[in-house]
């Protein structure tokens, strides 16, 4: 039988392997009576899963919510667990404090750390400009795949140079993905939206001809510009991934 940290180790990378998103909760400092140790860790899904021990239920409770908030946010929390009427923490950015009502008491530091699917880039077509938007993406630490509708996509960049832009278009806004770029001309990226009776509200998801202006010739240089913008709109803009029902991600849980 694996000893517990092998099997948490398995676990995580099931759970990578499966794209689930999780948070690694590690207590950092343990204040006796409380029954956990630092460098105890557990696993924390979106939904409220945990696999490991960090302390009794009170703790389990507040660290199962930070995990929840640090999976959406996609920012590590210093978590501190103090006992009712003991000396309270001030509140810091980067760092919450949870009151522990069990009768235990004690006092827990627990770093809670989410550990995310990378996102995913969707990019149609099999041209140079293609493979190089794909080959730059992935030093950026983004899963670059064909669209399809079994994964919910950072962005698509459409790079066929004609075939059926419209309708890769298409699936992209029902997919919800929030950044969809077109490589075309500017009078041929207008006429591909024209033809589509897109809202306003669709049409601004939609970028053509894509990629900042850097006066860029090459197929490499072009993708610069693409993953330029789709940075810029990652950092500057709150880009994010579109998010997955509970159902979904539940059902992507291993046992």
């Amino acid at each position: 039988m694996p000893s517990e940290p092998r099997r948490l180790t398995d676990i995580a990378a099931q759970f990578i392997s499966e794209r689930v998103p999780f948070a690694r909760a590690t207590v950092v400092r343990a204040q006796p009576p409380t029954s956990a140790h630092a460098g105890d860790f557990a696993l924390v899904t979106a939904d409220g899963r945990i696999d490991g021990f960090i302390g009794g239920q009170c703790a389990r409770e507040s660290v199962r919510l930070a995990a929840t908030d640090v999976i959406n946010a996609g920012e590590g929390m210093l978590l501190r667990i103090v006992p009712d009427g003991g000396d309270p923490f001030p509140e810091t950015p980067g760092a919450r404090v949870a009151v522990n009502p069990c009768m235990s008491g004690g006092a827990l530091e627990v770093f809670v750390e989410p550990v995310l699917p990378a996102p995913i880039l969707h990019v149609a077509g099999d041209t140079p400009i293609a493979t190089a938007v794909a080959e730059q993406a992935r030093l950026l630490g983004l899963e670059v795949t064909q669209p399809d509708s079994s994964s919910a996509a950072l962005a698509t960049i459409v790079c066929t140079h004609g075939g059926d832009e419209a309708g890769l278009i298409r699936s992209a806004l029902e997919g919800g993905v929030g950044f969809i770029g077109l490589v075309a001309s500017r009078t041929r990226g207008a006429a591909v939206l024209d033809s589509m009776e897109l809202t306003p509200a669709q049409r601004d998801l939609i970028h053509t001809p894509v990629g900042l202006d850097i006066g860029a010739v090459t197929p490499a240089e072009i993708a610069l510009s693409i993953l330029a913008q789709v940075v810029a709109a990652v950092r500057r803009d709150g880009l994010r991934t579109p998010r997955i029902d509970a159902d979904d991600a539940s059902a992507a849980t291993p046992p």
